[in-house]
């Protein structure tokens, strides 16, 4: 019985190490691999996204796009008038403007006896502040339509479009304060069965 089981033992003794040295023989024969050093990263390909900069979906080197000429609405005559039409609800205003002192007259009178409440007189001159020229032009309006608050506001885009063809590089200023731009409230309509535009006669139940 001791004879039999010690050669097993010693079999099994030897059998890891057996393993052990054919592993070592396989691997002696396998070219090991370089050793990952740091060096520098391989150049990328350039991308569409290197030329883009943050917050914009466009390239960084586009040039920026050129301004639109703004849109002139008055005109020059054969003397050098700047000619301008303003409207405002039913009045419309015919003004021509050209160099002078500063006179200007509203069918056929001067602005103070023509407008007679303040606030429309300042109005009209608004323009030609904002522009500093007053005093440098004469203006002559004719305006028929409407009442004094359409009139105003007819006068005043008259003027503001008459400079502007006169001097397109006023355009900036005149734009920014809203001298060009045409107001298109209306007067609403009246309807049929109302005694105005939305107001009903008296409701009786009886």
């Amino acid at each position: 019985m001791t004879d039999e089981t010690t050669p097993d033992a010693a079999e099994t003794e030897d059998a890891p190490a057996v393993e052990t040295a054919a592993v070592e023989a396989i691997t002696e024969g396998v070219v090991e691999e370089a050793p990952v050093t740091e060096a520098d990263p391989p150049a990328a390909e350039p991308s569409i996204a290197d030329g883009l900069s943050i917050g914009s979906s466009a390239p960084a080197d586009i040039a920026e796009m050129p301004r639109i000429a703004p849109t002139i609405r008055g005109k020059i005559d054969r003397f050098g008038t700047a000619i301008g039409t303003g409207r405002r609800k039913t009045s419309v205003a015919r003004v021509r403007v050209k160099a002078g002192d500063g006179k200007l007259s509203v069918n056929g009178r001067s602005l103070d006896e023509y407008c007679g409440v303040e606030r429309d007189r300042a109005m009209v001159m608004a323009p030609l502040v904002a522009t500093d020229r007053v005093g440098k032009v004469d203006i002559w309006v004719r305006v028929n339509g409407g009442g004094t608050t359409g009139q105003t506001g007819a006068i005043v885009l008259g003027i503001a479009r008459a400079l502007q063809a006169k001097e397109p590089d006023l355009h900036h200023a005149l734009s920014e304060k809203g001298f060009l731009t045409r107001d298109g409230r209306m007067v609403e309509r009246k309807k049929y069965g109302y005694k105005k535009a939305r107001k009903s006669f008296q409701f009786s139940k009886r």
